[in-house]
């Protein structure tokens, strides 16, 4: 018996409930058939009474005549009725509860083949709108520590509040069923800090899950060596990449500006490896030209073993094993 209650006990708040009231109603309903098998010919006519009595609805289809049947009736409606006014009561607070601790991020994610972001910035969010754009119906857990809600209503993204260096969080997360995980750079901190923080995070995403496809940001040109032996897969200079822009900005002499151009550029198409085999052997990269702008691919490059080279001329043939480097379109 003992054993029994302590079971009871361990059952989530929801199923004790459902379980008590169920219990209550089928009790009522047997009690009411036995006293009335007039009125209430089978057990089902006396479990619906009950059911509907204790939930204050009363339909009058059936109603005890019996002085005993009205002290059943009675005993019902003082204790049955308080127990579901308490259920329906404790599924509203659950409920909020529950959206509370979403918003919060103190619920647990129980999917699989997500990706993981770590670091809520505008770089984050402007990512984030891209995959909803483009309708990629991505699965986003965002591990931040920095902000104690998620503001914004981004139905694909699921929320933890915490470190990514924490294995709660990271479990938290279920990183051990992540497809690929993104580390963004802390802006907050200085460049020194914030990149020790992401070979930090780079180190305890590896240990949770060896197998994991890690993106990772740096902030100087040092600290992309360790991030690499950290483990991390790719690693973006985002510094690197702006002083570019700067460089391009100012010595650029037309009106285009590279800037909106390759970001507009990057938002609809991606860069992409096309292998040379079967009846592209042999022929000539203008030819290689047309065959691919039929499936809208670009090519801007091509590596021939070890050399990568962006200068094209048209004699150049395609050989067994080359590569060309194409700009595609986004996937769908």
């Amino acid at each position: 018996m003992q054993s029994l209650l302590r079971l009871y006990f361990q059952l989530p708040l929801f199923i004790r409930l459902i379980t008590i009231v169920f219990l209550t109603m089928t009790i009522f309903g047997f009690l009411i058939h036995i006293i009335e098998p007039a009125n209430f010919p089978t057990f089902f006519d006396g479990l619906w009474w009950a059911i509907v009595t204790g939930a204050t609805v009363g339909y009058g289809d059936y109603v005890p005549l019996s002085t005993m049947g009205k002290i059943v009736a009675m005993g019902l409606i003082l204790s049955g009725g308080g127990l579901v006014t308490f259920y329906m009561a404790t599924i509203s607070a659950t409920t909020v509860k529950h959206e509370k601790d979403l918003t919060e991020g103190k619920v647990d994610f129980k999917g699989s083949d997500h990706l993981v972001i770590i670091g809520w910035n505008e770089r984050t969010r402007h990512l984030i709108n891209m995959l909803e754009q483009q309708n990629l119906h991505e699965r986003i857990v965002l591990i931040d520590r920095s902000m104690d809600r998620l503001q914004q209503n981004m139905a694909s993204v699921h929320f933890v509040h915490g470190s990514a260096t924490n294995e709660e969080i990271l479990e938290k997360a279920n990183v051990g069923k992540a497809r690929m995980a993104i580390i963004t750079a802390d802006p907050s901190l200085e460049e020194e800090q914030s990149d020790q923080a992401v070979i930090h995070q780079i180190v305890s995403l590896k240990g949770h899950h060896p197998g994991l496809f890690i993106i990772a940001e740096v902030l100087t040109e040092k600290q992309k060596i360790n991030a690499e032996r950290a483990g991390a897969n790719t690693v973006i200079r985002s510094n690197d990449f702006m002083s570019s822009l700067f460089y391009q900005e100012l010595y650029r002499n037309d009106p285009v500006k590279p800037f909106e151009l390759l970001l507009d550029l990057l938002t609809e198409r991606q860069f992409h490896e096309e292998k040379i085999n079967g009846n592209l052997v042999g022929i000539s990269i203008l030819n290689a030209y047309e065959h691919f702008l039929k499936e809208h691919y670009q090519i801007i490059g091509i590596k021939k073993g070890e050399d990568l080279s962006y200068d094209l001329h048209p004699d150049i043939i395609l050989e067994e094993g080359d590569i060309l480097v194409v700009f595609s379109p986004l996937r769908k």
